[in-house]
């Protein structure tokens, strides 16, 4: 297993109100239902509640520290409950640091609820989508906000539906490589700086920095900018890590696979990633074989692995005791086949 240098992000402890609200309203069409006077609480946690049993007055186990999610179930019960039991179960639950309150199912709030919430600073979103599809697209964008990240120099390329990390020494061509690959129609994800996040516990998805995005350095030329140059096509915001390819100048004291059989992996953020050492010599076309590393790696993925063929073939030929053949074809004649 190859180790390769990474630094790590330092993660997130909380996100504010104010900027879920900013970071949701438009993608999750979230509506802002009460004032702004909630917008400064801190959200700590990445996964939702729903306090039916707090609202039902058991709140010995009530995990108000997450964001409160008012369904069907919820609203129904409140709107049973007569006005002064409405103020009374609500204000037990506002005496908890309730970050924000989610309704969801285009459920309209009681006037009793915005004037408590108003008053506790405990800010109300509105969604028309179902509680189920709510909870699902919000947990995805928290888990996306607290998940740990780390930051590795290299070039980041989509290569046939493949994301590959190209590493390597300061100066090996890595940005030369993935310039090639964006000529022959592939697409850039990022370069020199990639910041991956760990998404569950085998997903490692890698992205750009806000600065940088996608502008490129070619040594001798400068900065260019991949999307105007060669167009939104050329592109991608980001990609699932797939395969990391390290890339340095050729040592033949150095090991490199012949066969394939031995399959190399990296550790990264305690995902193991297929690696590949692949040495550069001159007349060496790094794209092309990038290219082909791609496309090994998806005939793997669904279910061929090229070298475990032949090497069954030929523990079959040696079972066997046939004679090698010096063709590959018994007879053709006049090129006919």
């Amino acid at each position: 297993m190859i180790k390769i240098d990474q630094k790590a992000i330092s993660k997130k402890e909380y996100i504010t109100v104010e900027f879920f609200h900013r970071a949701t309203k438009n993608n999750f069409k979230l509506k802002l239902l009460s004032d702004r006077s909630g917008f400064e609480n801190k959200i700590y946690e990445q996964d939702m509640h729903r306090p039916g049993l707090a609202l039902a007055g058991f709140v010995d186990l009530f995990s108000y520290s997450k964001v409160q999610v008012f369904g069907n179930t919820e609203m129904k019960y409140l709107s049973q409950l007569s006005d002064d039991k409405k103020i009374q179960t609500l204000e037990r639950l506002f005496k908890f640091d309730i970050p924000c309150i989610i309704i969801t199912d285009k459920n309209q709030p009681f006037q009793i609820l915005l004037e408590l919430a108003n008053k506790h600073k405990v800010t109300i979103f509105g969604s028309d989508y179902s509680t189920t599809k709510t909870i699902y697209l919000i947990s995805d964008f928290l888990d996306d906000q607290f998940a740990s990240r780390i930051s590795i120099h290299g070039s980041f390329v989509d290569v046939y539906g493949a994301g590959i990390l190209f590493i390597g020494k300061s100066g090996i061509g890595k940005s030369e490589v993935a310039l090639d690959l964006v000529e022959r129609g592939h697409r850039l994800v990022a370069d020199d700086i990639i910041i991956l996040t760990k998404k569950g516990e085998g997903i490692l998805m890698g992205s750009g920095t806000n600065l940088v995005k996608h502008f490129m350095e070619i040594r001798g030329l400068g900065l260019i900018n991949v999307e105007k140059m060669f167009g939104i096509r050329a592109i991608r915001h980001q990609k699932r890590l797939e395969i990391v390819v390290e890339l340095e100048i050729w040592n033949e004291k150095s090991d490199y696979t012949r066969t394939g059989l031995d399959e190399s992996t990296t550790t990264i953020s305690n995902v193991e990633i297929p690696y590949v050492k692949l040495p550069i010599i001159p007349g060496k076309n790094i794209t092309v074989i990038s290219e082909v590393i791609s496309l090994n790696y998806l005939l793997k993925h669904y279910g061929y692995d090229s070298a475990k063929f032949f090497e069954k073939r030929l523990s079959s030929r040696l079972a066997s005791k046939e004679s090698d053949d010096i063709r590959g074809v018994d007879y053709f004649e006049h090129d006919f086949e």
